[in-house]
Formats: C-alpha cells, sequence, structure tokens
C-alpha cells in the first residue's frame, strides 16, 4: 500500500457526535463519554470521503521518526496541558505539524493541548518499550506490515529509520492499551511498531452508520479498533467502535488472527546470544506463526 498521511494531531469522527454524561467506555478515569449520531460529518463530505482510503485503527500509542541532532530518531507523543499544569516542555520536544502557530508560538487546541513529540531516550526507564523495539545502534526498528507477496499475511521485519522519515507510527505490544493483539507475554514482552495506513481494510462498509455499526459487530473483517480514512486531499477522517457503542476489543481482533513470518535478519555477531527483540526476532527468521499470539521465544 503507498504511503499514506501522517496522523499527527486529533482527527475528526466521521459521524457528528455528543457528549453524555455517562461513564466512558474507553476510559476508566472519564465520567462522560462521546457517541456519534447518524449525522455524517460535513468535514468528511468536504473531503470526499466516499472516495477516501480505508484503513485499520491500532489500538497503540503514537510515534513519530524524524530527525533530531541530525540522524533519524525515534519520537513519542508529549502533550503539554496549558490550562491545567503549565508543564515544562522538555528541550528537544517539537509541536505536531497541524498545530497553529501565532507571533512564531504554538496555540493550545481547544482543550488546552498542545500536541508534539519528544526523543526518546535509552536511559530513560519511561521510554522501556519504545526502545525495545530499536536495534542496538538505534538505527532501525520492529515493524508489523502488511507481507509482499500475500495481502493477508503479515510480517515483522527490521527496517531502517531513515526508510520512515517524517512517519509517524503505532507502537503495539504486551505493555501497550492492555494489549489487545495478544502479543507476546509478562515473561517474553513483545512489541513492534506499525505505519499509520499500512493496513488496510478490505471491502469496507459504506459511511453509513447502521451499516458501519452492523460490519462492526458482525464481520469478522470487522473486528478492528475502527478505522481512518485517508482523503484525497489529505484529511483524515475516524470512527472509533466506543463512538458506536461497541466493545473493544471484542473476541479475537483481525489483525491478532492473522497469519504473520518473521522476516528479521540481524543482529549478529556480540547481540545474537542477548536477550534483546532484534535478537530473539533473528532467531526465528523465516518462520510462519498461524497469528500473532503465536510467535514465541525460546527461552
Amino acid at each position: 500500500m503507498r504511503r499514506l498521511g501522517s496522523v499527527q494531531h486529533k482527527i475528526p469522527c466521521v459521524f457528528l457526535t455528543e457528549v453524555k454524561e455517562e461513564q466512558s467506555r474507553k476510559r476508566d478515569c472519564q465520567q462522560f463519554q462521546v457517541v456519534a449520531t447518524e449525522n455524517v460529518n460535513p468535514v468528511a463530505l468536504e473531503a470526499n470521503i466516499h472516495c477516501a482510503v480505508a484503513t485499520e485503527k491500532i489500538d497503540g500509542t503514537c510515534c513519530y521518526v524524524t530527525l533530531h541532532k541530525g540522524r533519524p530518531h525515534l519520537c513519542k507523543g508529549f502533550s503539554w496541558n496549558v490550562e491545567e499544569d503549565f508543564k515544562t516542555v522538555p528541550e528537544a520536544w517539537i509541536p505536531a505539524h497541524r498545530v497553529q502557530h501565532h507571533n512564531g508560538h504554538p496555540v493550545p487546541d481547544e482543550h488546552g493541548h498542545i500536541p508534539g513529540w519528544v526523543p526518546v531516550q535509552k536511559d530513560n526507564k519511561q521510554y522501556c518499550w519504545h526502545c525495545s523495539v530499536l536495534d542496538p545502534e538505534g538505527m532501525a526498528v520492529l515493524v508489523l506490515r502488511p507481507g509482499v507477496d500475500d495481502e493477508d499475511e503479515l510480517e515483522v521485519a527490521a527496517v531502517p529509520l531513515a526508510d520512515l522519515l517524517e512517519q509517524t507510527l503505532e507502537l503495539i505490544g504486551t505493555n501497550v492499551n492492555g494489549n489487545p493483539y495478544g502479543l507476546g507475554s509478562k515473561k517474553q514482552p513483545l512489541q513492534c511498531l506499525v505505519s499509520h495506513g499500512s493496513v488496510g481494510v478490505r471491502n469496507p462498509p459504506s459511511v453509513d452508520f447502521q451499516q458501519l455499526t452492523s460490519w462492526l459487530r458482525e464481520s469478522p473483517e470487522g473486528r478492528v479498533e475502527g478505522i481512518v480514512w485517508h482523503c484525497s486531499d489529505g484529511t483524515l477522517i475516524k470512527v472509533h467502535r466506543h463512538h458506536l457503542g461497541l466493545r473493544w476489543p471484542d473476541e479475537e481482533t483481525r489483525l491478532g488472527a492473522r497469519p504473520v513470518v518473521v522476516h528479521v535478519d540481524g543482529p549478529l555477531g556480540e547481540f545474537i546470544d542477548s536477550k534483546d527483540l532484534f535478537s530473539s526476532f533473528s532467531r526465528l527468521n523465516g518462520q510462519r506463526f498461524g497469528r500473532l499470539r503465536d510467535i514465541q521465544f525460546d527461552l
């Protein structure tokens, strides 16, 4: 699939939404929930969503690859909440691309947030799961993506960071968002990155409230967190199961049920006996598994 637009800011829902004073199905600490009405968002219609490319919304935490100190670097999200805590912005923080500026300074959105990115640092424990997908030299990352020869098959591959410049990706795995895709275990944690827009949706339903709800509830292809539509003008539009009152995850996920092959050739030499993910995957190079949760490493 061709490279699609980067997700770096809040994406509007395909339907107009309303707020209900009920416990959120998505966030335990949130005492309200945002639900979709049956009216299609005018923003989606203006962007010609009916001709857009539908991709699977991946449940993880967002990352961004960009240059830092002259070399490709993996960055994680950092949202500066101006109204509530006046959080000090890290020195290396950069704002997301779609953040508005006034007099050269970033402007908060309607929630008082200024989303952006900070470089992942290997010596900082809060980045340990991000760092686990980096090779020992920090020049390549482990990526989960559709296979080249079989559109239903996935592959785990080592990809140079330089090949992912200015792209955003989703970190998924054992220690991310409750691990809906069943990757690894507490004894053998497993994380990887998925490029935004890389996992397509086959035969997506029409942009209609009832049809989308039925597809997400009943179709095997609909066992996804949601859909992100990539419109020809660069606009991104989404729908989440929670917007439609549906549970997530619900039974086995579509991504987690797909077969996967490992294509990780290295690292070699001094790293071959280590327990980092690159070494572990290199020992499985060429092997195929029936689904993501079947990937296991020999201890």
